[in-house]
């Protein structure tokens, strides 16, 4: 295909270029690859035979950042359209009627931030919508907003997210309008597909406007300093909606998970409007209630997969994960102090009040501290039908687990406050004992007087598993499990083992552990290569440290530890940590994958890429430490 581009693309186009751009057919796949609009903050391409993008980058900071397309290069459907540019440069979307006239039903108009989708109605005229389509192993874009249950349509306004690229404001001059949504993992090329429906009889003019936005925080002087640049592009990495199941997943084609919507919560509360009446609070809220309405998610007993619906993954356990009910109270009890929705606390407290008693019920012999239904004991290692306790589920944890644990304390924390609030002091009083109760039981039951930080379990038979876990220790002193003075040891040791170990790619994130994971105490999933998931060989775990969750890095939960560091006041040790990170952020380098098929969200200490996700959200979490950086109250 011949295109004539402008250096300025603003300026009318002279009338010669438009004729030999009208005329010049395209190749027998009807599409453009190269943008035929660009301008700082996007490229635009447009098949030649059938409304659908062929081009979509985005660099909402302005950068001209845009040879990275993620659109997914496929042939267009058949169609009677063709498309033309006018004077004005704006291209047409046109169709020869019965009649034998020509109806323009689509015209994109381009300016420096925005597009125009104006579609036209046109009778006798088949007019299809204007599809965009992602490659999502290219990029792992998706739709935030509202969506009602069972219908794959996105409500207006909302918000078109590319991670890493930026974001895309859509508002429609209708209102009540909706897009058709819907994206797929498990096909050939896994895909999030997006549609702008036509006008029709009842609604014969519409028009959508794409509005090209950085949404972050607003903190004065961002935009100065180039080592932000990825929080002001990627703070919304950490929501995806996923159009199957209508709530935040772990991607927009993967699983609804309960037990990390408490990271969703904790981003939201320090989020701007997403639109106008719309706010990541929202996006929390119409989560918990699917769940509240009985929808289930990845760990929760009974989430199972339905053929040709979502492409999920069944959770086979007889049990609940022991984080799940912890997330799920976080996160609402989050949304109602920081949305002051008290309303939606009373017409829910009593579902709230259930899933608060079932998380306490697990605490069975009455210590305090919640266990769960596995031993975690060396050698009864956990599998796909007896899943470990959390989210870090190729690690033995089991029985009393300190991370779920460290969770269950700061949601019985905030139940107390909701029941307060809401009147019912007698919950209030007692979920505040709870979560004393559980604090004073914690450092007791957990600190390994052999290694003075914080074991990550002690499993049924009385013994500690104790792997200087990063992010254990660091979500313990984060939340306040630990006395200053005795976060401020944990953290002297934990530093002191990183160096001592030889882990310094901060770029890469952090490990989750610091020593290898003994075989008795790893979980094997019969995954084709077992290589990949750190599942070692020797007793010891050291031919497979490194890899995976058996000391692999990432940013998935390496904000508690630089959160930790924050709070303790020691910017210094945080920043040694999170400066590189920024700098992978800013790069989009915890984003997609590498030669070797795996994906850039777990890595070796060398760099070499052992993920499978392509984007874990989890590790967007960490963003949040820009406002530590900065002093921001959150």
């Amino acid at each position: 295909m011949i295109f004539i581009q402008r250096k300025r693309p603003f300026l009318k186009p002279p009338a010669a270029a438009i004729a030999v751009w009208a005329a010049v057919s395209c190749a027998a796949a009807g599409f453009e690859v190269n943008p035929d609009f660009q301008s700082k903050h996007y490229g635009l391409g447009l098949s030649r035979t059938a409304p659908v993008f062929t081009y979509f980058s985005v660099d909402s900071l302005g950068g001209g950042k845009l040879g990275w397309n993620p659109v997914l290069q496929e042939e267009p459907a058949a169609s009677a359209l063709r498309l033309s540019r006018d004077k004005r440069g704006r291209f047409i979307y046109s169709v020869r009627k019965p009649d034998g006239t020509d109806a323009d039903v689509w015209t994109v108009t381009c300016r420096k931030k925005t597009i125009a989708l104006r579609s036209e109605f046109s009778a006798g005229a088949d007019i299809p919508p204007l599809a965009l389509s992602f490659n999502q192993k290219s990029n792992h874009a998706t739709l935030l907003g509202l969506m009602r249950p069972g219908e794959r349509r996105m409500a207006l306004p909302c918000v078109l997210h590319m991670p890493d690229m930026g974001s895309v404001r859509i508002t429609c001059s209708d209102g009540g309008r909706t897009l058709e949504y819907d994206a797929r993992r498990y096909v050939k090329t896994p895909f999030v597909r997006i549609a702008f429906p036509p006008a029709t009889a009842d609604c014969p003019r519409l028009e959508y406007k794409l509005e090209v936005a950085a949404i972050h925080p607003d903190i004065s002087g961002l935009e100065a300093e180039p080592r932000f640049d990825g929080f002001r592009r990627s703070f919304l990495n950490l929501f995806q909606v996923n159009p199957r199941v209508q709530m935040l997943a772990n991607n927009a084609s993967s699983d609804p998970v309960p037990f990390t919507l408490y990271m969703d919560a904790e981003m939201a509360c320090s989020a701007p409007p997403l639109a106008k009446n719309l706010t990541c609070l929202d996006l929390v809220r119409l989560t918990l209630d699917r769940y509240l309405a009985g929808a289930k998610g990845y760990g929760l007993v009974g989430y199972g997969v339905e053929p040709g619906e979502a492409d999920l993954v069944a959770w086979k356990a007889p049990w609940n994960s022991l984080d799940t009910y912890p997330s799920l109270l976080i996160a609402a009890g989050l949304y109602i102090q920081n949305a002051n929705d008290r309303s939606w606390a009373r017409a829910n407290y009593d579902n709230l009040a259930a899933w608060a008693n079932k998380m306490m019920e697990a605490d069975k012999n009455g210590n305090g501290l919640i266990e769960h239904p596995h031993s975690g004991n060396s050698g009864d290692r956990a599998t796909a039908d007896r899943r470990p306790a959390n989210w870090w589920d190729t690690i033995n944890f089991g029985h009393e687990d300190a991370y779920s644990n460290a969770l269950a304390y700061r949601a019985c924390v905030l139940f107390a406050e909701v029941a307060r609030h809401l009147g019912k002091t007698g919950d209030a009083d007692a979920y505040a004992a709870k979560a004393a109760k559980l604090r004073a039981a914690y450092k007791p039951a957990f600190l390994n007087p052999a290694s003075g930080v914080l074991a990550g379990w002690k499993s049924a038979d009385g013994k500690l598993h104790d792997y200087y876990f990063t992010f254990v220790n660091g979500l313990a002193a984060s939340y306040g499990l630990l006395e200053a003075e005795e976060a401020n040891a944990v953290m002297n040791r934990l530093l002191r083992k990183m160096a001592d170990v030889g882990f310094t790619n901060f770029r890469l994130g952090l490990p989750g552990n610091l020593i290898p994971v003994r075989k008795a105490d790893y979980v094997f999933h019969n995954w084709t290569n077992a290589r990949e998931i750190g599942e070692p060989s020797l007793e010891d775990g050291s031919d497979a440290f490194g890899i995976y969750e058996n000391g692999g890095a990432t940013a998935c939960y390496a904000y508690f530890t630089i959160k930790a560091l924050y709070s303790l006041g020691r910017k210094d040790d945080a920043r040694r940590i999170f400066y590189p990170m920024l700098e992978s952020y800013a790069a989009g380098d915890f984003q997609g994958f590498c030669d070797n098929g795996k994906s850039k969200d777990w890595r070796d200490w060398s760099g070499g890429c052992h993920g499978y996700e392509g984007l874990l959200t989890d590790g967007y979490l960490a963003l949040l430490a820009v406002l530590d950086e900065l002093g921001v109250k959150k």
